[in-house]
């Protein structure tokens, strides 16, 4: 006889892991048929609602329309702007939602995405090609990038544009793919648990684990008119249990038997725990004043020798765990 459940279970497994713009997430176990009413709302807002950054309008000096052509420009302008919605920028300033950039090219030249790096914007996709200029060719461009979500017709913002600019349709989103898959589990004999797998991919412009935690917090928010309302109970998450293996970031880093140039190191720059160089992780350790090429393969070797070699990530949620205790740590110290 199957025993009967007075509580839902809440999930207490979650890792993943990262090559450059493509995260494979895997999240544990849920109840029968709740795979797909967690995981299938997280794939839409990732696709609806995760910024990015795109043109929408172009103005090139001595075009009128998007049907147009240029002198010593082997495209014509609407092959051009095909070629350049292709271009994924992003704008360095993060409290910046537009801005307006010129350039200036003069033939022979083959204009591909790395050319439209300036101080204002970076290309995430520096090797797309746009078009190519001959002898004869000049090229006086300015765009208008925009920071956005989703898909935005030209028609809804055509009428707001500075005169003498052509405007583009917006594709915003940075997420290239995001799906899931569903797996069924064995938890205390009971098959029928199931676990979620997610394969998210970006474009560059945001690292797909940052455009996941993002998409959580939006969807999470969307409940908030409830909590208000009804005035529900917060949802605690389940306290974590570290365990010995992960209990030993919140030792001191005395406890790696460091040499006294790495150690002082170490301390003039405030870390005071293991778990902080674990969660700094490799570049960011590199960057600490004082600490030569011996120094950084030392650190590196001994956190091997504890367990935490920095190329494998900390699953999230204890990351999340060690930063609050760490923190604490400190606020008591």
């Amino acid at each position: 006889m199957n025993k009967i459940k007075t509580e839902v279970l809440i999930p207490s497994d979650f890792s993943y892991k990262k090559e450059n713009n493509k995260a494979v997430i895997e999240v544990y176990p849920f109840e029968a048929g709740f795979g797909v009413s967690v995981a299938h709302p997280i794939r839409r807002t990732l696709i609806a609602a995760t910024l990015g950054y795109a043109p929408i309008a172009l103005k090139i000096e001595g075009v009128k329309h998007e049907f147009d052509s240029l002198k010593g420009m082997f495209e014509d302008v609407a092959s051009f702007i095909i070629n350049l919605k292709n271009i994924r920028f992003k704008i360095k300033d993060p409290e910046s939602d537009e801005v307006e950039v010129n350039y200036h090219f003069v033939g022979p030249k083959e204009i591909k995405g790395e050319d439209l790096n300036n101080d204002d914007v970076e290309i995430v996709t520096p090797d797309e090609y746009i078009a190519t200029l001959n002898e004869e060719g000049e090229l006086k461009l300015s765009l208008i990038i925009k920071k956005g979500m989703g898909f935005v017709a030209v028609e809804n913002y055509r009428d707001q544009l500075p005169e003498g600019f052509i405007g583009l349709d917006a594709y915003f989103s940075p997420v290239k793919k995001v799906v899931y898959n569903i797996e069924k589990i064995l938890v205390e004999d009971d098959p029928n648990f199931e676990k979620v797998i997610f394969e998210v991919e970006t474009d560059g412009q945001i690292d797909p684990i940052d455009a996941f935690k993002n998409a959580i917090n939006t969807y999470l928010n969307q409940f908030s008119v409830f909590s208000k309302e009804f005035k529900l109970e917060s949802i605690q998450p389940q306290e974590i249990e570290l365990g010995n293996e992960y209990n030993a970031l919140l030792n001191s880093i005395e406890n790696l038997n460091l040499r006294s140039r790495s150690f002082n190191a170490l301390d003039r720059a405030g870390i005071k725990y293991i778990g902080e160089l674990v969660l700094m992780g490799k570049e960011k350790i590199s960057n600490i004043k004082n600490l030569g090429t011996k120094s950084l393969e030392e650190i590196f070797e001994k956190l091997e020798e504890a367990g935490f070699p920095l190329s494998k990530p900390l699953p999230l949620n204890i990351k999340k765990v060690i930063e609050e205790r760490i923190e604490k740590l400190k606020e008591q110290s």
